[in-house]
């Protein structure tokens, strides 16, 4: 038994976060997170969670974002406080290394809305955190598939071998994964950030019992 896998290490902190945006366009600045969700978490044990919608005075989604997320107008205009803000919350945790940081297909959209966010506020790229990132896909990609990851290489390369990976009807999103791992879901409630993660985090703890990390 390997002590050190996080499976048994119940002192771990996570931070779990997911972006809701305009489009699924990872190189404009015009595709800007509208809705960011984060959770924080101690072993299984949730610390605080947040639910924020992002001020912008321009936004602009496409028809297949409003579609697939249940866009409101109203409660956009309702709930939506500063930007500015809302990142410096979300960063004290992106950049707290005691934190590994978690979410769904984050290595393949999250981090590239999360440098569109840092760009529309002026500040530089910073991808620092990375070394400290779990992606949810990239694991249940590597389950499906039993390839083992090897303890002496380096975690975040293995991962972004594995999101380059693709092959033809293999299901492994959000909701895949839940009906995978036994997880109960409410399919109304998915592409909403807060469930997202809430759903996310379930699957990765059985994920845990499956794969080597």
């Amino acid at each position: 038994m390997n002590e050190k896998l996080l499976r048994f290490n119940k002192k771990q902190k996570y931070m779990v976060f997911d972006f809701e945006t305009c489009s699924l366009n990872l190189a404009s600045e015009d595709n800007k997170p509208w809705q960011l969700a984060f959770a924080t978490y101690e072993g299984t044990k949730l610390l605080e969670s947040f639910d924020y919608y992002i001020f912008w005075e321009d936004l602009n989604l496409s028809e297949g974002a409003r579609k697939v997320t249940g866009f409101s107008d109203s409660k956009y205009k309702k709930k939506a406080t500063d930007s500015t803000k809302i990142l410096d919350h979300f960063e004290k945790f992106l950049y707290n290394k005691e934190y590994i940081k978690l979410g769904h297909n984050i290595l393949g959209f999250d981090i590239y809305i999360h440098n569109i966010y840092r760009r529309l506020l002026g500040r530089s790229t910073d991808y620092s955190y990375l070394s400290e990132s779990i992606d949810t896909l990239c694991i249940a990609k590597a389950i499906a598939k039993d390839i083992e990851f090897n303890h002496e290489d380096e975690l975040l390369p293995w991962q972004f071998k594995l999101n380059s990976f693709r092959e033809r009807g293999l299901r492994l999103s959000l909701g895949a994964c839940c009906k995978t791992y036994d997880v109960h879901l409410d399919t109304t409630k998915l592409h909403d950030a807060l469930y997202d993660i809430e759903k996310n985090y379930e699957v990765f703890q059985k994920m845990l019992w499956k794969i080597e990390i």
